[in-house]
């Protein structure tokens, strides 16, 4: 059976978005495993560099829908909380 051509765009649009939301949480998870190894290895500097890109690409998802804007800003806070409690340790 044959798709509609709407229903076939709409196919092709999803796993357009899917391939894109992919590739953007595999950035952000990457990031905050480089920002948690930074911190194992007390290189506070590396951290915050790379908390600094994490919130980039966090605000770059929200933008394109991957992450709601309230779950990004969770993620933002916690991950800026175990920064800053890294540092004072």
């Amino acid at each position: 059976m044959q798709l509609k051509d709407s229903a076939a765009k709409r196919h092709r649009q999803s796993l357009k978005r899917r391939l894109r939301n992919k590739i953007s949480k595999s950035k952000v998870k990457t990031t905050v495993r480089k920002i948690q190894e930074a911190i194992h290895a007390k290189d506070m500097d590396t951290a915050k560099n790379a908390y600094i890109q994490y919130v980039s690409l966090v605000d770059k998802a929200v933008t394109k829908g991957t992450f709601h804007r309230n779950s990004a800003a969770r993620k933002k806070s916690r991950l800026s909380n175990l920064i800053k409690s890294a540092t004072k340790a």
